[in-house]
């Protein structure tokens, strides 16, 4: 006895639903422009950079020129600390100075300091030059929008309007700067304009660039250029764009609920009513085979059609086998009744004391339970061929005409003749097509014939078989019947009506067909048989 499992079971675990994977799309679409605004901090930075190299480039502008004032100027000028020499003398020419600051590692500082007084007010030199380098910065700042002070060696401020005659040489910057080194640094900036609200989410936004570049003279500090800007800012730009980002923002939102409104249509729409079919179709509800309202995504409308097609060939198996148990019952009735009516009649008369049944009336009636004993075994012996030919194994291959010599040897009284292609390789097993010949030969056979004729021709990847006999034939009224189950004429003889259907049974299952032919002779009947060709004849085709 065959162990089969009552059902199938899905494995349980968690999976997200559909719905819920709709919903992580449109959370992740909404969410990627706002995790884009982190990586400003990127392009942020550069603008950092950007600045810092400007006022580099600027401040080494104004240096040389400051630096060729003291030179050509006819006053003495006191120049400052003295600046020690390398250890080793290079042979380049450039000695660039290269933007380093950054906002993430860098430590900003506070505020600048306020200028103080100064300990000891400028030279009359430095303070010449400053009035004569003013009006210069003053038109730089307007182009560059850049800060800029001429500073003395002593820290005492010589061009800047609102600062000249004050010290800056307690700022950490300029400090550096008044001993030859170069110095850039980060700052707070405190506006005296109320920031926008979208400026607290951005560190640049308060930040501003210093730079302090010495002005060397012979090895000596000549003076400072001290530079300040503030850096440009990607959030003011969004900022003063601020319909244009909300505009983008709603085209954002509008996309995101397209593409939930596409997955529901598409997606979740058409897996739901395919779910409740599926639900109905197992209750047998029969009005459920049919198609879907809405299939959405291509794989969706197959999905559907391989399961209308799977749920339709399981209804009409579940009704092929409904009929057939009603057939096989009905098969079965007949002889059982027949012999238990026998067998009763038989114990009635060994069971009367006056044996009144004659021995030909129970010779009679034994053959009769004989008869119809044997007819249902030859019904059973039917149904175990079918069974085995619904579930033929479709493997192997043969020919035609290796069958034909069992064939001739177990039907004497027919003369076997063959024409055409029969030794051509089908892809069958020897075992059914003998089976398939046996039950063809032997409906001729019981139906008169003496004479059959078989005649193979290649078409394309099959071979097509015709099996005529020169027996009683086919009426025209049971033409359409001669392949049904236990439909037979021949009841009387011991016909089980079962052949035809246990060819048709083994051809189905090996991809063939078989077909009454249109036949104007008014005798004899033409079977046309169509069995696939081996895998190696049907390429060579």
């Amino acid at each position: 006895m065959i162990d089969r499992p009552s059902s199938i079971e899905v494995p349980r675990k968690w999976r997200p639903s559909v719905g819920l994977i709709v919903a992580m799309v449109m959370v992740a679409a909404l969410a990627l422009p706002l995790a884009g605004l982190f990586f400003f901090r990127i392009y942020e930075n550069q603008l950092i950079h950007q600045t810092e190299s400007e006022l580099i480039g600027q401040s080494a502008a104004l240096a040389a020129v400051m630096r060729r004032e003291i030179e050509s100027a006819p006053e003495n000028f006191v120049l400052g600390a003295e600046i020690a020499a390398p250890a080793s003398v290079s042979d380049e020419r450039y000695t660039p100075i290269m933007p380093t600051l950054d906002l993430t590692t860098d430590h900003m500082l506070g505020q600048r300091p306020e200028a103080l007084p100064a300990a000891t007010p400028a030279t009359a030199g430095f303070v010449a030059l400053g009035a004569r380098l003013t009006p210069d910065l003053v038109a730089i700042q307007q182009v560059t929008l850049a800060g800029f002070r001429l500073i003395d060696p002593r820290g005492v401020v010589i061009a800047r309007r609102e600062e000249i005659g004050l010290s800056l040489a307690h700022v950490e910057e300029v400090a550096d700067a008044l001993q030859g080194r170069f110095r850039s640094v980060m700052r707070a900036r405190i506006s005296k304009h109320a920031p926008p609200p979208l400026y607290s989410s951005s560190r640049g936004t308060g930040v501003r660039i210093f730079i302090a570049m010495p002005v060397v003279l012979r090895g000596r500090v000549a003076g400072v250029v001290y530079a300040s800007r503030t850096p440009s800012n990607i959030f003011k730009s969004f900022y003063e764009e601020r319909g244009k980002v909300a505009l983008a923002a709603l085209t954002i939102a509008g996309l995101a609920l397209l593409i939930g409104f596409v997955f529901l249509r598409t997606i979740t729409r058409p897996l739901r009513e395919l779910t409740r079919r599926t639900a109905a179709i197992g209750r047998g509800d029969r009005s459920a085979l049919r198609p879907l309202t809405h299939h959405g995504a291509t794989e969706i409308a197959q999905l559907s059609q391989s399961f209308l097609d799977m749920a339709a060939t399981l209804q009409n198996r579940s009704d092929f086998i409904a009929t057939f148990a009603a057939h096989v019952s009905h098969e079965l009735k007949s002889p059982l009744t027949s012999i238990q009516g026998a067998a009763e009649l038989l114990r009635d008369d060994l069971d009367s004391s006056l044996h009144g049944m004659s021995a030909d009336h129970r010779r009679r009636f034994l053959d009769n339970i004989i008869s119809d004993t044997e007819r249902l075994t030859a019904v059973v012996r039917r149904l175990h061929e079918l069974a085995r030919a619904e579930a033929a194994p479709t493997e192997g291959q043969t020919r035609i005409a290796d069958a034909l010599a069992d064939l001739r040897s177990g039907f004497s009284t027919l003369d076997i003749e063959t024409n055409g292609d029969i030794d051509l390789p089908i892809r069958m097993s020897a075992e059914s097509a003998r089976i398939v010949l046996f039950h063809l030969a032997d409906n001729a056979a019981r139906h008169g014939a003496t004479l059959l004729t078989i005649t193979a021709a290649r078409q394309s990847d099959a071979l097509h078989v015709a099996v005529r006999d020169n027996g009683a034939g086919v009426s025209p009224a049971n033409r359409d019947k001669i392949f049904d189950n236990f439909f037979t004429t021949r009841r009387d003889s011991g016909g089980t009506g079962m052949g035809l259907a246990i060819v048709r049974a083994l051809l189905q299952a090996h991809g063939g067909t078989i077909a009454l032919a249109e036949d104007a002779s008014p005798a004899g009947a033409t079977l046309v048989l169509t069995i696939p060709l081996a895998e190696s004849n049907a390429a060579r085709s």
